[in-house]
């Protein structure tokens, strides 16, 4: 169940970091390379990020049930 939500949620979480992030730097640098790159990097680690947090409270909250007999 975790790993099911946090594979539709954490492709959202990157594309709005994305598109946050590109945002944001294109006001800051004069060409369009650099704040491409910045943005698919801010992307990438949010979907990390997201991902493994959403396994680590899966595993957590599997081990917490589970333990109770429930």
């Amino acid at each position: 169940m975790s790993l099911a939500i946090s594979l539709v949620f954490s492709p959202f979480a990157s594309i709005m970091a994305y598109l946050i992030t590109y945002s944001e730097y294109t006001h800051h640098y004069p060409d369009k390379r650099k704040p491409v790159k910045l943005a698919i990097q801010a992307a990438l680690a949010t979907f990390a990020f997201f991902m493994v947090l959403a396994l680590v409270v899966g595993f957590l909250l599997e081990n917490m049930i589970g333990s109770q007999g429930l």
